[in-house]
């Protein structure tokens, strides 16, 4: 998976469409990632105590890589990654202005 955590990404599809946001968290071996204020669900939570009130609380859920897309830090653009090998190290690259992210 090309999207790490921390990347700010934007959704091409589904009901969040349009819409920027921070991953969070990724999960590479399901090909899903989670991210910031995108694709929120609401959990009904009991009370703990005797006295506490329920709630409900609004929690991002994971979405799935392919209807994401990376945006570059350079040129700001939605874009693909590849990727550049220079010596040993393997980096990423923005492949509109082929700068390493």
């Amino acid at each position: 998976m090309r999207i790490k955590k921390g990347d700010t990404v934007l959704i091409i599809s589904g009901k969040d469409r349009g819409r920027k946001g921070k991953v969070i968290e990724a999960f590479p071996k399901q090909g899903r990632l989670v991210i910031e204020g995108i694709n929120l669900r609401k959990k009904h939570m009991k009370p703990k105590k005797s006295g506490e009130k329920g709630q409900i609380v609004e929690t991002p859920a994971p979405l799935n890589a392919s209807d994401i897309k990376l945006i570059c830090s350079k040129c700001g653009k939605a874009v693909r990654t590849g990727y550049k090998l220079k010596g040993k190290k393997k980096y990423r690259i923005c492949k509109k202005c082929k700068q390493a992210l």
